[in-house]
């Protein structure tokens, strides 16, 4: 049965954790011994537990002695060992800095060669293809830039429709509800249906709207 994965978080149980610390340590020395006789290496190793106690382990002389090697050899670090590094970085900088300074007076020039109609500054091949990468990816950029407008406008194109679709059949929900479904289409077409529309005296009077309902 395979072993499930431990999950590396302090155990709160006391007990289990420290049989856990003393399964660990003896394991971590087990593993600094043989580390130092497979590869003849000196390994010095500090152990505190949750109480304080020390656990130590020189595998080659003794503990003080592998300190003052390790002082001394931090001592005897010279200084012009880590200037390298950063004289390296102060060059990278640098090399970087030209760089930028280059590629800013070709853009420059290319600025004016536009404007200029390329007779004000002529440009050569190389300097002509960098302005054409720099050229793509502005237009990358616009054109990128111009599609998230447009989508947005969209979105608020319909939000705008969601919110008119809405408010129309609100409004024809309250329409509904106060006068009905009347339908007068029947009414004034269907003469024979709805012919006249007589009183109590047997007058006759014929169906009549307002001319001014189409008054606009």
């Amino acid at each position: 049965m395979a072993r499930g994965k431990i999950q590396m978080r302090r155990i709160e149980n006391p007990v289990h954790r420290q049989v856990t610390f003393c399964k660990r340590r003896a394991g971590l020395l087990k593993k600094a011994k043989e580390l130092s006789v497979l590869c003849d290496a000196e390994i010095g190793l500090f152990i505190f537990s949750a109480h304080g106690k020390l656990y130590e382990l020189a595998t080659k002389g003794s503990m003080p002695s592998l300190i003052d090697k390790y002082m001394k050899y931090n001592r005897e670090i010279p200084a012009a060992a880590q200037d390298p590094k950063g004289k390296q970085i102060n060059t990278e900088a640098k090399e970087e800095i030209s760089m930028l300074k280059h590629e800013i007076e070709i853009l420059q020039k290319g600025l004016r060669y536009i404007s200029g109609g390329g007779s004000a500054d002529p440009m050569t091949s190389a300097e002509l293809n960098v302005l054409e990468k720099y050229l793509e990816i502005w237009i990358y950029h616009v054109r990128s830039a111009k599609m998230d407008i447009m989508a947005q406008e969209i979105q608020l194109l319909k939000y705008k429709e969601e919110i008119l679709q809405e408010a129309n059949k609100h409004l024809q929900e309250k329409i509904d509800a106060q006068y009905g479904m009347v339908e007068l289409g029947p009414m004034l077409t269907n003469f024979d249906q709805y012919p006249l529309i007589t009183t109590n005296i047997n007058h006759q009077y014929p169906l009549t709207i307002p001319n001014e309902i189409f008054q606009f």
